[in-house]
């Protein structure tokens, strides 16, 4: 038996179409937060008449983020989009080659400093909208495997970079980012790194609470935090002198641990610890695993958390520390892989940093984005989903007298509308 033949028939049309109209609110709401005009401001003008602004090559790339583009040649199906280029009133969109030499000029210029302003700029925009003013900072390093010529071998063997990431937990904003060579131990300037968060965050706005892995496992970090009242939990680390303490704890002060689904062979003990440099102690819990029990005795397996938190439990604490794994580590994940961040398109280290940059500007606009202007319904979502139920809606673009028209089907209507009256109240970052 054989298939059936399906009856349509092929032809082509002269209408100005679309793939990704949902693509034009997102350009949209670029526009009306200013943020092009930033940019052009700080980049300053092309050298000659016929070159492009910076903000020709940036909003293409933001684009490329949010439409799901892995690499600098699909820009070409931006290129491509008659209609996404026409909604937009888009004059030039370069070419890969030229994203690629703009890329390498301002990396290797003023372009990184340029991004981290623009960057603190949309932070501020963001916070300014909350009533909260005190907010818990996790960062965390991560992997980039890369095979490009600048790229170096890491501690996990891997060749790439090593750029580390900071988040605040609270709405999944990034308030800081550093781009570094893949040979960067994780632990490298992490207290430098800390501060410069801290100093990201606007005007009546603080961190209050700080979250890391062992990698932060250091004085500088818990004196700061001793001295600027912020609670923290940082993983420790599992050393001779703590493996000396942890061997006299009696069996009579370890507890069942409890983190979500109960597990007997987990259990939890604390007690007081203090490092060489830090001249007030904390709080070292001690979360425990049973692996084997056999004729040789009982082996276990180790996690440490030091905190300063009062009035928490152990059990509690290790709760909260281990929230990192949504706020952190899955916003990187959503950093990397849903913005496409982990294909890095030049063989120039700046060039790259550049480029991270602009993808860490796109992450937070799409926070933005998603917690200010879209429907209630798309607060969870990853940029994954929003792609396939706003940015790839068909539409088609037609020119009348009377203007411009971005027609969608019926049912995507309303949603249209109500995105439109949304981006038209947004504030500005920049005037």
């Amino acid at each position: 038996m054989s298939g059936k033949d399906l009856s349509f028939k092929l032809g082509i049309t002269s209408d100005s179409l679309s793939s990704r109209s949902g693509l034009v609110l997102f350009g949209e709401y670029v526009n009306r937060l200013c943020l092009l005009n930033y940019a052009d401001d700080l980049f300053g003008l092309p050298g000659s008449n016929i070159g492009y602004k910076s903000s020709e090559y940036l909003l293409p790339l933001l684009l490329k983020f949010h439409g799901g583009g892995r690499h600098l040649e699909d820009i070409r199906e931006l290129k491509s989009d008659k209609a996404l280029i026409d909604l937009l009133e888009m004059e030039h969109i370069s070419s890969s080659a030229a994203l690629g030499s703009w890329l390498y000029k301002h990396g290797n210029n003023n372009g990184q400093e340029y991004l981290s302003m623009i960057n603190r700029r949309v932070l501020s925009t963001a916070l300014s909208s909350e009533s909260l003013e005190e907010y818990t900072l996790d960062i965390d390093a991560t992997e980039i495997i890369s095979g490009k010529r600048t790229a170096s071998y890491s501690y996990k063997k891997n060749k790439g970079y090593m750029p580390i990431v900071g988040h605040l937990a609270e709405n999944g904003m990034i308030v800081g980012s550093e781009f570094r060579s893949g040979n960067t131990s994780p632990s490298t300037r992490n207290y430098e790194f800390m501060l410069n968060c801290i100093n990201n965050m606007p005007s009546g706005k603080r961190i209050s609470s700080f979250r890391a892995d062992s990698a932060s496992y250091q004085s500088d970090i818990v004196n700061y935090c001793e001295s600027n009242d912020i609670s923290y939990a940082i993983g420790g680390r599992l050393d001779s002198v703590t493996k000396e303490l942890i061997s006299n704890i009696p069996q009579s002060q370890w507890s069942s641990y409890y983190n979500g689904k109960f597990n007997s062979d987990d259990e939890i003990a604390e007690i007081d610890h203090i490092m060489e440099e830090t001249p007030k102690a904390f709080r070292l819990i001690i979360k425990r695993k049973l692996i084997s029990d056999d004729l040789l005795g009982k082996e276990y397996s180790y996690h440490l958390i030091i905190s300063n938190k009062k009035l928490q439990t152990a059990e509690e604490i290790a709760n909260w520390y281990n929230q990192r794994g949504e706020t952190s580590e899955n916003q990187i994940k959503e950093l990397k892989l849903g913005y496409n961040l982990e294909k890095l398109p030049c063989n120039d280290h700046n060039a790259n940093a550049l480029y991270f940059y602009i993808g860490h500007l796109a992450y937070n606009l799409g926070v933005m984005f998603k917690n200010n202007i879209l429907p209630e319904e798309f607060r969870k979502s990853k940029i994954s989903t929003i792609r396939w139920r706003l940015y790839q809606i068909a539409a088609k673009c037609v020119k009348t007298a009377r203007g411009l028209y971005c027609k969608v089907q019926t049912q995507h209507l309303e949603l249209f509308q109500t995105i439109r009256l949304k981006i038209i109240k947004a504030p500005p970052i920049y005037i």
